[in-house]
Protein backbone atom coordinates (compact mmCIF):
# COMPACT_ATOMS: atom_id res chain seq x y z
CA UNK A 1 0.00 0.00 0.00
CA UNK A 2 1.21 3.50 -0.86
CA UNK A 3 -0.37 5.42 2.03
CA UNK A 4 0.14 8.85 0.52
CA UNK A 5 -1.65 7.72 -2.63
CA UNK A 6 -4.55 6.44 -0.53
CA UNK A 7 -4.80 9.76 1.30
CA UNK A 8 -4.53 11.67 -1.99
CA UNK A 9 -7.41 9.67 -3.49
CA UNK A 10 -9.62 11.14 -0.80
CA UNK A 11 -8.04 14.55 -0.36
CA UNK A 12 -8.68 15.53 -4.01
CA UNK A 13 -12.41 15.33 -3.27
CA UNK A 14 -11.94 17.41 -0.13
CA UNK A 15 -9.95 20.00 -2.08
CA UNK A 16 -12.71 20.21 -4.68
CA UNK A 17 -15.33 20.39 -1.94
CA UNK A 18 -13.60 23.32 -0.25
CA UNK A 19 -13.76 25.27 -3.51
CA UNK A 20 -17.47 24.48 -3.95
CA UNK A 21 -18.61 24.83 -0.34
CA UNK A 22 -16.51 27.88 0.55
CA UNK A 23 -16.68 29.96 -2.64
CA UNK A 24 -15.13 33.39 -3.02
CA UNK A 25 -18.19 35.64 -2.68
CA UNK A 26 -19.08 39.06 -1.30
CA UNK A 27 -17.22 40.46 0.59
CA UNK A 28 -14.50 38.88 -1.52
CA UNK A 29 -11.52 39.75 0.66
CA UNK A 30 -13.07 38.00 3.67
CA UNK A 31 -13.43 34.81 1.66
CA UNK A 32 -9.97 35.14 0.13
CA UNK A 33 -8.58 35.33 3.67
CA UNK A 34 -10.74 32.37 4.73
CA UNK A 35 -9.67 30.23 1.77
CA UNK A 36 -5.99 31.20 2.02
CA UNK A 37 -4.90 28.50 4.46
CA UNK A 38 -7.17 25.64 3.26
CA UNK A 39 -6.01 26.31 -0.30
CA UNK A 40 -2.38 26.05 0.85
CA UNK A 41 -2.88 22.31 1.24
CA UNK A 42 -1.70 20.23 4.16
CA UNK A 43 -1.76 16.47 4.60
CA UNK A 44 -5.58 16.32 5.03
CA UNK A 45 -5.16 13.53 7.57
CA UNK A 46 -8.32 14.38 9.50
CA UNK A 47 -10.71 14.33 6.52
CA UNK A 48 -8.99 11.18 5.29
CA UNK A 49 -9.66 9.52 8.66
CA UNK A 50 -13.31 10.58 8.44
CA UNK A 51 -13.80 9.15 4.95
CA UNK A 52 -11.92 5.96 5.79
CA UNK A 53 -14.05 5.46 8.91
CA UNK A 54 -17.18 5.70 6.77
CA UNK A 55 -15.79 3.16 4.33
CA UNK A 56 -14.62 0.85 7.14
CA UNK A 57 -18.16 0.56 8.55
CA UNK A 58 -19.64 -0.18 5.12
CA UNK A 59 -20.72 3.32 4.07
CA UNK A 60 -20.07 5.33 0.91
CA UNK A 61 -17.04 7.61 1.49
CA UNK A 62 -18.13 9.99 -1.28
CA UNK A 63 -21.37 10.67 0.58
CA UNK A 64 -19.47 12.20 3.51
CA UNK A 65 -17.22 14.59 1.59
CA UNK A 66 -19.15 17.60 3.00
CA UNK A 67 -18.46 16.37 6.55
CA UNK A 68 -14.79 15.89 5.65
CA UNK A 69 -14.68 19.45 4.30
CA UNK A 70 -16.36 20.75 7.47
CA UNK A 71 -13.79 19.00 9.64
CA UNK A 72 -10.90 20.40 7.60
CA UNK A 73 -12.35 23.91 7.92
CA UNK A 74 -12.54 23.51 11.70
CA UNK A 75 -8.91 22.39 11.74
CA UNK A 76 -7.86 25.41 9.69
CA UNK A 77 -9.88 27.75 11.90
CA UNK A 78 -7.79 26.58 14.86
CA UNK A 79 -4.54 27.14 12.94
CA UNK A 80 -5.49 30.71 11.98
CA UNK A 81 -6.27 31.60 15.59
CA UNK A 82 -3.24 29.71 16.95
CA UNK A 83 -0.90 31.77 14.75
CA UNK A 84 -2.40 34.99 16.10
CA UNK A 85 -2.02 33.86 19.72
CA UNK A 86 1.49 32.48 19.22
CA UNK A 87 2.56 35.41 17.04
CA UNK A 88 3.78 32.96 14.41
CA UNK A 89 4.34 34.70 11.10
CA UNK A 90 4.70 31.64 8.85
CA UNK A 91 2.36 28.73 8.23
CA UNK A 92 2.89 26.05 5.57
CA UNK A 93 5.84 28.02 4.24
CA UNK A 94 3.75 31.15 3.59
CA UNK A 95 2.98 34.36 5.52
CA UNK A 96 0.33 33.60 8.14
CA UNK A 97 -3.20 34.90 7.62
CA UNK A 98 -2.76 37.64 10.24
CA UNK A 99 0.40 38.84 8.48
CA UNK A 100 -1.48 39.35 5.20
CA UNK A 101 -4.82 40.60 6.52
CA UNK A 102 -4.03 41.83 10.04
CA UNK A 103 -5.26 40.35 13.31
CA UNK A 104 -8.83 41.58 12.86
CA UNK A 105 -9.03 40.10 9.37
CA UNK A 106 -7.55 36.81 10.53
CA UNK A 107 -10.00 36.53 13.43
CA UNK A 108 -12.90 37.07 11.04
CA UNK A 109 -11.44 34.57 8.55
CA UNK A 110 -11.10 31.97 11.30
CA UNK A 111 -14.63 32.63 12.53
CA UNK A 112 -15.91 32.23 8.97
CA UNK A 113 -14.22 28.85 8.65
CA UNK A 114 -15.75 27.80 11.97
CA UNK A 115 -19.30 28.90 11.18
CA UNK A 116 -19.26 27.64 7.58
CA UNK A 117 -18.17 24.21 8.83
CA UNK A 118 -21.37 23.88 10.86
CA UNK A 119 -23.47 25.24 8.00
CA UNK A 120 -22.02 22.57 5.69
CA UNK A 121 -22.39 19.57 8.00
CA UNK A 122 -25.89 20.52 9.18
CA UNK A 123 -27.07 20.80 5.55
CA UNK A 124 -26.03 17.27 4.56
CA UNK A 125 -28.68 14.95 3.15
CA UNK A 126 -28.27 12.26 5.77
CA UNK A 127 -30.37 10.76 8.55
CA UNK A 128 -31.37 13.76 10.75
CA UNK A 129 -30.57 11.88 13.96
CA UNK A 130 -27.04 11.11 12.74
CA UNK A 131 -26.56 14.74 11.64
CA UNK A 132 -27.67 15.96 15.06
CA UNK A 133 -25.19 13.64 16.77
CA UNK A 134 -22.41 14.87 14.50
CA UNK A 135 -23.20 18.55 15.05
CA UNK A 136 -23.32 18.01 18.83
CA UNK A 137 -20.00 16.14 18.73
CA UNK A 138 -18.28 18.77 16.59
CA UNK A 139 -19.60 21.56 18.85
CA UNK A 140 -18.27 19.79 21.95
CA UNK A 141 -14.97 19.16 20.17
CA UNK A 142 -14.55 22.87 19.34
CA UNK A 143 -15.17 23.76 22.99
CA UNK A 144 -12.57 21.21 24.10
CA UNK A 145 -10.05 22.57 21.59
CA UNK A 146 -10.48 26.02 23.13
CA UNK A 147 -10.05 24.54 26.62
CA UNK A 148 -6.86 22.80 25.51
CA UNK A 149 -5.49 25.95 23.93
CA UNK A 150 -6.25 27.92 27.09
CA UNK A 151 -4.39 25.32 29.16
CA UNK A 152 -1.42 25.48 26.78
CA UNK A 153 -1.25 29.27 27.13
CA UNK A 154 -1.75 29.04 30.89
CA UNK A 155 1.16 26.60 31.20
CA UNK A 156 3.51 29.43 30.17
CA UNK A 157 2.90 31.18 33.51
CA UNK A 158 2.81 28.09 35.72
CA UNK A 159 5.91 27.14 37.67
CA UNK A 160 5.14 23.46 37.36
CA UNK A 161 3.03 21.37 35.01
CA UNK A 162 2.22 17.75 35.76
CA UNK A 163 2.24 14.94 33.22
CA UNK A 164 -1.51 14.51 33.81
CA UNK A 165 -2.12 18.18 33.01
CA UNK A 166 -0.02 17.90 29.86
CA UNK A 167 -1.91 14.82 28.66
CA UNK A 168 -5.26 16.53 29.29
CA UNK A 169 -4.07 19.56 27.33
CA UNK A 170 -2.90 17.59 24.26
CA UNK A 171 -6.03 15.45 24.33
CA UNK A 172 -8.22 18.53 24.13
CA UNK A 173 -6.04 20.66 21.87
CA UNK A 174 -5.13 17.97 19.35
CA UNK A 175 -6.56 14.49 19.74
CA UNK A 176 -10.29 15.19 20.17
CA UNK A 177 -10.48 16.41 16.56
CA UNK A 178 -9.06 13.09 15.35
CA UNK A 179 -11.60 11.34 17.57
CA UNK A 180 -14.38 13.44 16.11
CA UNK A 181 -13.19 12.71 12.56
CA UNK A 182 -13.38 8.97 13.10
CA UNK A 183 -16.70 9.04 14.96
CA UNK A 184 -18.43 11.40 12.52
CA UNK A 185 -17.33 9.18 9.65
CA UNK A 186 -18.65 6.10 11.45
CA UNK A 187 -21.99 7.69 12.36
CA UNK A 188 -22.60 8.97 8.84
CA UNK A 189 -21.62 5.55 7.50
CA UNK A 190 -24.44 3.96 9.47
CA UNK A 191 -22.44 2.44 12.33
CA UNK A 192 -23.95 1.65 15.73
CA UNK A 193 -23.13 3.87 18.68
CA UNK A 194 -20.86 1.13 20.04
CA UNK A 195 -18.80 1.03 16.86
CA UNK A 196 -18.79 4.83 16.53
CA UNK A 197 -17.55 5.19 20.12
CA UNK A 198 -14.75 2.69 19.44
CA UNK A 199 -13.73 4.71 16.38
CA UNK A 200 -13.72 7.86 18.52
CA UNK A 201 -11.34 6.18 20.97
CA UNK A 202 -9.13 5.12 18.07
CA UNK A 203 -8.81 8.73 16.93
CA UNK A 204 -8.42 10.15 20.43
CA UNK A 205 -5.68 7.74 21.51
CA UNK A 206 -3.76 7.94 18.24
CA UNK A 207 -4.09 11.74 18.40
CA UNK A 208 -2.40 11.81 21.81
CA UNK A 209 0.36 9.58 20.44
CA UNK A 210 0.68 11.95 17.46
CA UNK A 211 1.19 15.01 19.69
CA UNK A 212 3.72 13.31 21.96
CA UNK A 213 5.63 12.30 18.83
CA UNK A 214 5.64 15.96 17.79
CA UNK A 215 7.58 16.68 20.99
CA UNK A 216 10.11 14.02 20.02
CA UNK A 217 10.38 15.25 16.43
CA UNK A 218 11.21 18.75 17.66
CA UNK A 219 14.20 17.28 19.50
CA UNK A 220 15.63 14.65 17.14
CA UNK A 221 14.87 15.75 13.57
CA UNK A 222 17.54 17.76 11.68
CA UNK A 223 16.56 21.35 10.89
CA UNK A 224 16.73 20.82 7.12
CA UNK A 225 13.96 18.24 7.45
CA UNK A 226 12.09 19.88 10.34
CA UNK A 227 11.80 23.25 8.59
CA UNK A 228 12.42 25.19 11.82
CA UNK A 229 15.00 25.49 14.57
CA UNK A 230 15.55 22.12 16.23
CA UNK A 231 14.77 22.23 19.94
CA UNK A 232 12.53 25.27 19.55
CA UNK A 233 10.12 23.88 22.17
CA UNK A 234 12.92 23.91 24.74
CA UNK A 235 14.15 27.36 23.74
CA UNK A 236 10.62 28.74 24.10
CA UNK A 237 10.18 27.03 27.45
CA UNK A 238 7.22 24.91 26.37
CA UNK A 239 6.03 22.33 28.86
CA UNK A 240 6.24 19.31 26.60
CA UNK A 241 6.22 15.78 27.98
CA UNK A 242 9.99 15.61 27.46
CA UNK A 243 10.58 18.83 29.40
CA UNK A 244 8.20 17.79 32.19
CA UNK A 245 9.92 14.42 32.59
CA UNK A 246 13.37 16.03 32.58
CA UNK A 247 12.51 18.79 35.06
CA UNK A 248 10.78 16.29 37.36
CA UNK A 249 14.00 14.26 37.41
CA UNK A 250 16.25 17.20 38.21
CA UNK A 251 17.78 17.49 34.75
CA UNK A 252 19.49 20.85 34.14
CA UNK A 253 18.55 22.38 30.77
CA UNK A 254 20.50 25.58 30.18
CA UNK A 255 18.56 26.56 27.04
CA UNK A 256 15.08 25.98 28.52
CA UNK A 257 12.97 29.12 28.22
CA UNK A 258 15.83 31.32 27.03
CA UNK A 259 13.67 32.79 24.32
CA UNK A 260 16.71 33.90 22.37
CA UNK A 261 19.13 32.55 19.82
CA UNK A 262 21.23 29.63 20.97
CA UNK A 263 23.98 27.83 19.12
CA UNK A 264 23.50 24.48 17.38
CA UNK A 265 26.14 23.12 19.75
CA UNK A 266 24.03 24.10 22.78
CA UNK A 267 21.01 22.38 21.26
CA UNK A 268 23.07 19.25 20.52
CA UNK A 269 24.25 19.21 24.13
CA UNK A 270 20.70 19.61 25.49
CA UNK A 271 19.39 16.80 23.27
CA UNK A 272 22.25 14.55 24.38
CA UNK A 273 21.38 15.25 28.03
CA UNK A 274 17.71 14.46 27.37
CA UNK A 275 18.62 11.22 25.65
CA UNK A 276 20.96 10.20 28.47
CA UNK A 277 18.38 11.06 31.14
CA UNK A 278 15.78 8.91 29.39
CA UNK A 279 13.34 11.77 28.86
CA UNK A 280 13.19 11.39 25.07
CA UNK A 281 12.96 7.62 25.37
CA UNK A 282 10.15 7.96 27.91
CA UNK A 283 8.15 10.12 25.50
CA UNK A 284 8.74 7.67 22.65
CA UNK A 285 7.59 4.73 24.77
CA UNK A 286 4.45 6.53 25.96
CA UNK A 287 3.64 7.59 22.39
CA UNK A 288 3.99 3.98 21.25
CA UNK A 289 1.72 2.73 24.04
CA UNK A 290 -1.05 5.18 23.10
CA UNK A 291 -0.65 4.16 19.45
CA UNK A 292 -1.05 0.45 20.18
CA UNK A 293 -4.01 1.05 22.50
CA UNK A 294 -5.68 3.15 19.82
CA UNK A 295 -5.13 0.59 17.07
CA UNK A 296 -6.73 -2.10 19.23
CA UNK A 297 -9.98 -0.09 19.12
CA UNK A 298 -10.31 -1.10 15.47
CA UNK A 299 -10.65 -4.76 16.44
CA UNK A 300 -14.38 -4.08 16.52
CA UNK A 301 -14.35 -3.69 12.72
CA UNK A 302 -14.41 -6.44 10.14
CA UNK A 303 -11.24 -6.77 8.08
CA UNK A 304 -11.18 -4.50 5.04
CA UNK A 305 -8.85 -2.34 2.97
CA UNK A 306 -10.27 0.74 4.70
CA UNK A 307 -9.47 -0.71 8.13
CA UNK A 308 -5.93 -1.54 6.99
CA UNK A 309 -5.52 2.00 5.70
CA UNK A 310 -6.73 3.48 9.01
CA UNK A 311 -4.12 1.37 10.80
CA UNK A 312 -1.48 2.58 8.34
CA UNK A 313 -2.51 6.21 8.92
CA UNK A 314 -2.11 5.66 12.66
CA UNK A 315 1.39 4.23 12.18
CA UNK A 316 2.35 7.07 9.84
CA UNK A 317 1.22 9.72 12.32
CA UNK A 318 3.66 8.38 14.90
CA UNK A 319 6.58 7.25 12.71
CA UNK A 320 6.83 10.41 10.58
CA UNK A 321 9.89 12.61 11.16
CA UNK A 322 8.43 16.04 10.34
Amino acid sequence: MDLMDEIKKRSVHVDKGIGEMLPIEHPEELYRASRYLPDAGGKRLRPAVLMLATEAVGGDPMSVVPAAVALELVHNFTLVHDDIMDNDDVRRGMPAVHVKWGSAGAILAGDTLYSRAFEIISSMEKDPESILKCVALLSKTCTEICEGQWMDVDFETQETVTEEEYLEMVEKKTSVLYGAAAKVGALLGGASDEVADALYEFGRLVGISFQIQDDVIDMVTPEEILGKVRGSDLIEGKRTLIAIHALNHGVELDIFGKGEAVTPEQIDEAVAILEKSGSIGYAQELSASYLEEGKKMLDILEDSEAKDTLLAVADYMVTRNY
